[in-house]
């Protein structure tokens, strides 16, 4: 699990591609991962394969991750959000973020007010009913608060402060770049249990006419 707190940006500096997927290497200061150890990379949650302390590590993108992510298109010299697994002992800022990429979403508008910036997405198709006003959501691994939502225009922004805005890779983003969206999960938990609790109800009812049909006959 991770916060949405971004650690630092790396750098992919090695692209291999096989039969069964996509294999980076990115260049990073961590120096105490382990082999099987989780990193966000950009919001994905992925797996250290191999990795030299201090100055790189690779993970390997199976299909199902390359199909939900940009990673199909990332190059070299590409940099990237990077956040190591949130341990039990540490301060949890952000929200719940899971690595689990939900998709992708393309920047509409960026503008500067004031010492921050505002940032306008389109609402990624499928997921819109996740996104709430001053609602959480991840783009690109990043915590952050949805500040407007339009959905009218089919669109939300989120509002970027100086430090989010130079430590992660937003400040590269233009209109018509894509970013990895991660919704929150506790927003789908509730739909799942509210579908199920729909469903039980309408049970209850068709079982309930049953027996006074039933019960005429006796």
């Amino acid at each position: 699990m991770f916060t949405g707190i971004v650690e630092e940006t790396g750098e992919i500096v090695g692209i291999e591609d096989t039969d069964a997927g996509r294999r980076l290497r990115i260049g990073s200061s961590f120096s105490d991962l382990e082999g099987g150890q989780s990193v966000s990379v950009d919001g994905a949650c992925l797996t250290v394969e191999e990795w030299e302390p201090g100055e790189w590590f690779s993970v390997f993108l199976a299909a199902e991750t390359l199909d939900r992510t940009t990673f199909d298109s990332a190059v070299e010299g590409q940099e990237v959000n990077l956040e190591r697994a949130l341990a039990a002992d540490e301060r949890f800022d952000g929200h719940v973020v899971q690595g689990h990429v939900d998709g992708t979403t393309e920047v509409v508008d960026v503008e500067r007010i004031g010492e921050d910036w505002a940032y306008t997405f389109e609402l990624p198709p499928g997921l819109a009913q996740y996104v709430v006003e001053k609602g959480s959501i991840a783009l690109d691994g990043i915590s952050l608060t949805v500040a407007a939502l339009d959905e009218t225009a089919g669109t939300f922004s989120v509002a970027i402060i100086p430090t989010t805005y130079h430590e992660t890779t937003l400040s590269e983003k233009e209109p018509g770049d894509e970013v990895h969206v991660e919704v929150d999960v506790f927003a789908k938990y509730v739909e799942r249990m509210l579908g199920l609790a729909d469903r039980d109800a309408e049970a209850g009812a068709g079982v309930a006419e049953v027996r006074e049909a039933l019960g005429e006959y006796r």
